[in-house]
């Protein structure tokens, strides 16, 4: 048997970071195991449904990688054995039709011609009297004559599900093991709206069986519609997939995620700096782990290592912190080259002006503090000073440049620079120490007013490598511009 997987997101929205991680254990899944992972558009929603929000699931899903094998593509073609990939195509191609008239034929559903006014009094109604808030089946033994009536009145009927009430529905899930309900605690639920569109419990179940879907491996906030899917598959005569349900993705208050604890679409964090395989590795370790708890991913070994059993059954604490870190440590193992590719975006919308700059003189400045960046967004900020006049941190004037010996420090730095040959790092550091011993003062003395005076700031890369790289011309005015401003 071919393992079978997809990701079947409805396009309502951004995608959720919880949306990439059900996408991700999928695809994973069935790399594992040399499977297809298939891409699903349930956009059956048709008030919410935008072509904006599919155009959002493929950026999400192109920006982690995680390349499908079968589905929709952005050019609006498709790839694979079982087109359409879209479900409003699918309904419209008459597909869910064909098996809602076979179960209306055989009695295992039925219309319902009742309005949202009523159904909310029926609910209310049962909330009263103490009992479940459901469908109390008041259309099920309709005659052929009143459902006539309703229809000369132009009521447009939904068509529901016609429940069994005996016996268990339960399943064996890859995650929580055995899983079963009642079925006399399931309701008739709606299986198409009065629109002709199916509802999502009914066309996943028939798009899963044609697709030959094996597994569905999806968040546990889907186990209550599990057991009313497994009587579908029942009614039909067929064998559903095996059901693996992922633990929920809470924050770190122990609340389920949301936009209070942070951003919570995938996009986001790329424009957050974040670099895609950082987050698809931290994604990984929400809700799984390998038996020794590795961190850290090689490429192409999450695909070899992951195993369903290693999956959690409770949930998984979204910590930023610790994908900001994780996040770090992949851009430190990146290549000065990739992350300067990476990091030009961000460094083009600071205002940073660099097109004229030499490729290998930009590399070589955001080497300099290579190892502190932990997201792409603070390669600018520690950049800027390099390509633009230094903006003065007000607390490095006052502890630094307003020293009495400053200024004749500047001074003195800016005409012992202005001679020095070659304009080197250990040339450059042995003239500061001579500066400093021939003027009885400490070396820090120094360095740090020339440090402010270069670059306004009183931390930053080592000092002579960086006043190299900013070159002689510029070391020798901006000493000069110091003193002007003191």
């Amino acid at each position: 048997m071919t393992i079978r997987v997809r990701f079947a997101p409805s396009p309502t929205g951004f995608l959720h970071i919880g949306g990439v991680r059900t996408a991700l254990f999928n695809y994973l899944f069935a790399r594992h195991n040399k499977g297809v992972f298939m891409l699903r558009i349930e956009d059956t929603d048709e008030e919410r449904s935008t072509a904006e929000s599919v155009k959002a699931i493929f950026d999400g899903m192109e920006w982690t990688k995680l390349n499908w094998d079968e589905g929709p593509m952005r050019d609006g073609s498709e790839i694979g054995p079982h087109k359409p990939y879209l479900q409003s195509a699918r309904a419209d191609q008459g597909i869910y039709k064909k098996y809602i008239d076979q179960l209306l034929a055989e009695g295992k559903a039925y219309k319902c011609y009742c309005t949202p006014e009523e159904l909310e009094a029926a609910r209310q109604e049962a909330i009263a009297k103490k009992l479940p808030p459901r469908y109390n089946g008041k259309c099920k033994h309709l005659t052929g004559a009143q459902r006539a009536e309703l229809e000369a009145k132009g009521r447009k009927p939904a068509v529901r599900f016609n429940m069994p009430k005996e016996g268990l529905a339960g399943w064996n899930d890859l995650i929580r093991g055995e899983v079963v309900f009642a079925s006399k605690d399931l309701y008739d639920l709606v299986i198409q709206k009065t629109s002709g569109y199916p509802t999502y419990n009914f066309a996943c179940v028939i798009d899963d069986h044609l697709m030959d879907i094996t597994h569905v491996i999806r968040g546990d906030d889907h186990i209550s519609n599990t057991p009313a899917q497994i009587q579908m598959y029942r009614a039909f005569g067929w064998n559903p997939p095996e059901f693996a349900h992922l633990s929920m993705i809470h924050g770190p208050d122990g609340t389920k995620l949301s936009k209070r604890h942070g951003a919570t679409s995938v996009i986001e964090y790329q424009k957050m700096g974040y670099l895609p395989e950082a987050v698809v590795n931290y994604l990984a370790l929400l809700g799984w782990s390998t038996s020794d708890s590795q961190q850290i991913f090689a490429p192409g070994e999450l695909e070899q290592k992951f195993d369903i059993k290693g999956c959690q059954k409770s949930p998984a604490i979204f910590d930023p912190a610790k994908l900001e870190w994780m996040n770090g440590e992949y851009i430190r193992m990146a290549p000065v080259g990739k992350v300067t590719d990476l990091a030009m975006p961000f460094i083009k919308e600071a205002g940073i002006k660099v097109d004229g700059v030499p490729r290998e003189k930009l590399e070589a400045v955001i080497e300099l503090e290579h190892e502190k960046y932990k997201r792409l967004t603070e390669v600018p900020g520690l950049i800027k000073f390099f390509f633009a006049e230094p903006e003065f941190d007000p607390a490095a004037v006052e502890k630094v440049l307003k020293k009495p010996e400053a200024r004749g420090v500047l001074e003195g730095m800016a005409e012992a620079y202005e001679k020095l040959t070659p304009f080197a790092e250990a040339e450059l550091e042995k003239a500061a120490r001579d500066y400093a011993a021939s003027k009885n003062l400490k070396t820090g003395q120094i360095f740090h007013p020339v440090r402010v005076a270069v670059s306004g700031l009183t931390h930053g890369p080592t000092l002579f490598k960086m006043l190299e790289l900013m070159g002689k011309d510029v070391v020798v005015k901006r000493l000069k511009n110091a003193v002007k401003f003191i």
